[in-house]
């Protein structure tokens, strides 16, 4: 595992493609984990499974304004580079990008990547023109880094469907490993905007696991009906004085479109406001073995 003092932080896009040729050039495999830092456990464990699978793990840090709708939190969302830098490299990290915005995004900058199905509803409905952000941003840390490896989170499911689907369309040669949720002791999926919640909403935000595990109780009982499991929850997570439900969908975990019954292994997803603080979450219910 590599040590605090030997991470490179790179700022500059040349500077990152050329490492990565050089790496390449010597058959080194690259494992890319793209964040937007302010680090968690969560964002850890994805470094320290690309670090199982790679000779050489880049972690970029980027809060990529165009993935950001009006008035969402872009100038309030938490950042602390030399924190990030330290718990980086502690967690097996060797090099650090982390770029300007005006390196990836210059004046003339016109080009958009958009995956389409499968980013319309969820938070797609909610955040337009969010997964066109992701996407784009994506498709070039992709080419910047030239990764054969890229891992992202089981949080942001949604989010990790879309890339996969960019690289299958793209014909990148780049695999995709989904690593699972961390989550806190009381079932809360660790996330950066976790930051916002006061000690109480972080209490009350226990509520979206709950009610997801409520959901696959009703599931593994028996109950086929969908709506039925949605009323469920709905009920669950409203009797939380500070919560405001977005969305919850009951979908198929491939295509991530809504199950009318529920005859299959399926992916519930959720969207829920606790206070101002916009939380997601989502779980696999497995039909014959339980829950993922």
């Amino acid at each position: 595992m590599e040590t605090q003092e030997s991470i490179r932080t790179v700022t500059t896009i040349g500077e990152m493609q050329a490492l990565s040729e050089q790496w390449r050039k010597q058959g080194v495999s690259i494992g890319l984990v793209p964040t937007m830092g302010y680090f968690h456990d969560g964002h850890l464990s994805l470094i320290r499974h690309a670090r199982q699978r790679c000779k050489v793990v880049v972690v970029s840090i980027f809060v990529n304004p165009i993935q950001f709708g009006v008035d969402e939190d872009f100038e309030q969302y938490p950042r602390d580079l030399e924190r990030d830098s330290r718990m980086a490299a502690e967690a097996g990290a060797d090099v650090l990008f982390a770029p300007a915005a005006a390196a990836m995004y210059g004046a003339t900058f016109q080009t958009a990547v958009q995956v389409k199905q499968i980013t319309q509803g969820l938070c797609g409905a909610s955040r337009p023109g969010h997964f066109e952000g992701v996407t784009t941003v994506v498709c070039k840390l992709f080419h910047i880094v030239k990764p054969h490896l890229a891992v992202f989170g089981a949080k942001d499911y949604q989010q990790a469907m879309t890339i996969r689907r960019m690289i299958i369309d793209l014909d990148f040669d780049i695999d995709l490993d989904l690593a699972p949720i961390v989550r806190e002791e009381s079932g809360l999926a660790l996330s950066s905007r976790n930051e916002y919640l006061s000690p109480e909403e972080r209490r009350e935000a226990a509520i979206l696991f709950q009610s997801l595990r409520l959901a696959e109780r009703l599931i593994l009982q028996g109950e086929r009906d969908p709506e039925k499991v949605l009323l469920a929850m709905q009920a669950m997570i409203d009797a939380v004085a500070s919560s405001k439900i977005d969305y919850i969908a009951l979908v198929d975990p491939e295509t991530l479109t809504p199950v009318q019954v529920i005859d299959r292994n399926i992916r519930i997803l959720l969207a829920v406001y606790i206070g101002k603080t916009r939380l997601i979450d989502n779980y696999l219910v497995e039909l014959s073995t339980g829950i993922d």
